[in-house]
């Protein structure tokens, strides 16, 4: 949208002013905070136009205006200066995520909960799909037709599912169907190893029975639906820091639904293996992130092959500081990878 050089630095100051009350800007106060002189009269015209093209709004009945979703948008893409990272926030970012140890998943963890402190928003990540050489499987079974899958990688990281089986398949086959994946798997990637089982139960060069060959495509077949990987969720309780009115307790209920439906923020998650650097979702424009009055800023990182293996970012009012955050987010981003390549 072309704006005068004028508008430009009025919504620009809204804006600034916005992120850092919360509440709407009058014309008074922004003839105040301009670079150059003009009378509130002045201003209260150049909003009027803003107001008109779709960039601010007047909630209630107040004087002030504040942006609209699309009005962030606009300024995040086109007007937005970023901020430098300060060194004692890299020095937070560093210091906790290296502390953790080696274990990915408690690397993902810390880096989450340290972005989540710092952006004071909640802190999400997408934890890679195992693409590491793997040391255990089992199936544990927990009644009749259902079962628990566990993996255990070589890097240390666990991960289980829930497994539905015919209910007739009994414990000694789950004991079989472990050992005869356990002769396959270890020291191999998942990928590889589902491969290498499915060719040789496709030739018949095994003497398995067919219920624990069930078990063991079921056992594969659950984790090759497994597409997105992990979701690890921190720091929700800083979304109800600034709530001042009912409406704003309303947005952030439906935030926390949206952040108890995995897969809707998997998807969106998803976008980042298609795009380089930090993505910014702004608002209920976006069909997959649906809550009014609330952003995400999330950025892809990589492992040792440069390969685009999950995501982390923050959720947050629409408001939020995105000059200091983006920055944040994709300097935390690059240190995942460093630490898991």
């Amino acid at each position: 949208m072309e704006l005068s050089e004028r508008s430009r630095e009025i919504f620009r100051e809204i804006v600034d002013a916005y992120v850092e009350t919360g509440e709407p800007v009058g014309s008074r106060t922004l003839s105040r905070r301009l670079s150059v002189a003009l009378s509130p009269a002045t201003v209260r015209n150049v909003m009027s136009d803003l107001e008109e093209a779709g960039l601010l709004f007047a909630p209630h009945t107040s004087a002030g205006r504040v942006p609209t979703e699309e009005g962030m948008r606009m300024f995040v893409n086109g007007l937005l200066e970023l901020g430098t990272l300060a060194a004692s926030e890299r020095d937070r970012i560093d210091e906790q995520v290296k502390a953790s140890g080696k274990n990915v998943e408690t690397v993902l963890e810390e880096a989450s909960s340290a972005l989540a402190g710092l952006s004071r928003c909640a802190g999400l990540v997408l934890a890679p799909k195992t693409q590491v050489a793997l040391k255990h499987v089992e199936f544990v079974p927990l009644g009749p037709g259902r079962a628990l899958v566990v993996l255990v990688t070589d890097d240390g990281l666990v991960e289980n599912r829930l497994l539905e089986l015919p209910p007739e398949v009994p414990p000694s086959a789950l004991v079989e169907a472990g050992n005869f994946l356990n002769a396959r798997l270890v020291g191999r990637t998942l990928d590889d190893a589902r491969a290498a089982v499915f060719t040789e139960i496709e030739n018949k060069r095994t003497l398995l029975d067919e219920l624990t060959q069930k078990v063991v495509a079921a056992g594969l077949a659950i984790w090759a639906g497994d597409k997105g990987g992990q979701l690890i969720v921190r720091g929700q309780s800083h979304l109800l820091e600034d709530v001042t009115v009912l409406t704003d307790l309303d947005r952030i209920r439906a935030l926390f639904e949206a952040l108890e439906t995995r897969e809707q923020l998997l998807k969106l998650l998803d976008l980042t293996n298609h795009a380089d650097g930090v993505q910014i979702f702004i608002g209920a424009k976006n069909e997959l992130f649906s809550v009014s009055g609330c952003s995400m800023i999330v950025a892809p990182y990589t492992n040792s092959a440069d390969r685009i293996v999950g995501a982390i970012g923050v959720i947050g009012p629409t408001r939020m500081n995105y000059a200091r955050i983006i920055p944040m987010v994709d300097y935390t981003a690059k240190v995942i990878g460093r630490l898991i390549g």
